[in-house]
């Protein structure tokens, strides 16, 4: 807390004062940004994609739950979770996704290397998962595909490794 000591007021007595503006900047200022703890993608068919998401991701997800508005399955991915949404009345917008409509353009899942892109490029081709070729750019290396909603995922690696 922002105070200052304005030394006795008289023997033995400390006054402290309150300093509004320092506090006022310690109140707004910000640590770096926090990372993203959780994507969550709205899906149309959970007996297509939640087989597809398992195989993909490795494992099982560690909850699937019917909130009453919506059912979410969750995958642990990294030190973050994947969710899968399910809304119990249907899709709203049935038409097949697109990054070019507002909103979601793509979700990107980090690897340490460019190795491990080609790595994982042979693990989709085991899986079945037609993807694209591994591109490079200045700002990083990445490999595209698509879940069955056509939503459209990437794996990516820093520049330089």
């Amino acid at each position: 807390m922002a105070v200052a000591d304005s030394g006795p007021a008289r023997p033995g007595v400390h006054i402290q004062v309150l300093n509004v503006r320092v506090l006022q900047r310690e109140r707004n200022a910000m640590s770096t940004f926090p990372g993203l703890t959780h994507v969550a993608i709205t899906i149309s068919d959970p007996t297509v994609s939640v087989p597809w998401y398992t195989r993909l991701v490795g494992a099982e997800p560690v909850l699937d739950e019917d909130t009453g508005p919506f059912r979410h399955i969750v995958f642990a991915v990294g030190d973050g979770l994947l969710g899968l949404h399910v809304f119990p009345d249907g899709l709203r917008d049935t038409s097949a996704f697109h990054p070019y409509r507002r909103g979601l353009d793509h979700v990107s899942f980090g690897v340490a290397t460019r190795a491990d892109l080609e790595k994982w490029q042979g693990r989709l081709d085991e899986l079945g998962i037609e993807h694209g070729e591994i591109i490079d750019a200045a700002y990083g290396s990445g490999l595209s595909f698509k879940d069955p909603d056509n939503i459209a995922l990437e794996f990516f690696a820093p520049p330089g490794s």
